[in-house]
């Protein structure tokens, strides 16, 4: 894969999380295009794939974004090897159903470890290595979170807290003079895996074709494209925002039930 060595990132290091996912190997690989050195983290194989894919300037690292010394050991070992991380994309995350009457804990226990407790290790981590040369953290939050899905009510509740924690970081790091911005992306109705197992969880089995037809689904590459922007330069004043990645689905027409006799 061919990259920009001059692009809107040129020269920055890039860790992104759930690269394994549709929305982490979109984000590597519109990183990588832009000059990022990327490095591609996950617990499955399939980032290496995704490492070799894009090129000599990606690198996969084993991370289990629910383990704090997997953190540390990952952190450490890029600033060796880069001597800096300039952008961090906490991009893992699962989702789980259950309507608020029969959610479970193990459901709940299991997307707040990789959603809110991945990101906040990502945060607390990171921080350090961005405090002298500054930084970019960018965190996955959801428009599930704005117009809550029901059937989703764990996802809704951990994307909520990952926003929240979000303007969290960014004050905290405006307060300590440190020179790093930290906001988030709410992407809605984008296709990949996770959201076909959201309309199949949802009872719909829902075609990838008719998802199309029905909810105009967004791609991955839309989220990618927020992704480098809040890492590039052109972001230097944001911190503590929001971007809505949506177009006409959940935010613009209402919450989506994903049932019979959803508006086309």
């Amino acid at each position: 894969m061919s990259t920009g060595r001059h692009g809107r990132v040129a020269g920055k290091v890039a860790l992104i999380t759930g690269a394994a996912g549709a929305l982490g190997a979109a984000d590597a690989k519109r990183l990588a295009a832009e000059g990022a050195s990327v490095v591609v983290t996950d617990i499955s194989e399939a980032a290496v794939k995704l490492a070799a894919e894009i090129g000599d300037c990606a690198t996969f690292m084993r991370l289990d974004v629910c383990d704090e010394d997997n953190w540390r050991q990952v952190v450490s070992d890029l600033v060796s090897r880069f001597g800096k991380i300039d952008i961090l994309v906490n991009n893992a995350g699962v989702i789980g159903f259950g309507d608020p009457e029969t959610i479970t804990l193990d459901v709940l226990r299991t997307i707040y470890a990789v959603s809110v407790e991945g990101t906040v290790l990502g945060c607390k981590h990171v921080i350090p290595a961005m405090r002298s040369s500054g930084g970019s953290i960018i965190n996955m939050s959801s428009a599930a979170a704005i117009a809550p899905t029901v059937a989703a009510s764990a996802y809704v509740a951990a994307k909520g807290a990952v926003g929240s924690y979000t303007r969290a970081v960014a004050v905290h790091c405006a307060q300590q003079g440190y020179p790093i911005r930290c906001n988030s992306i709410a992407p809605s109705g984008i296709e990949g895996p996770m959201t076909m197992r959201h309309l199949a969880g949802d009872g719909q089995n829902m075609a990838a074709e008719k998802a199309r037809e029905i909810l105009q689904l967004g791609t991955p590459e839309d989220v990618a494209n927020a992704v480098v922007y809040l890492a590039s330069e052109e972001a230097a004043y944001i911190s503590g925002a929001e971007i809505v990645i949506d177009f006409t689905s959940t935010i613009t027409r209402g919450s989506v039930p994903l049932r019979q006799g959803v508006r086309a």
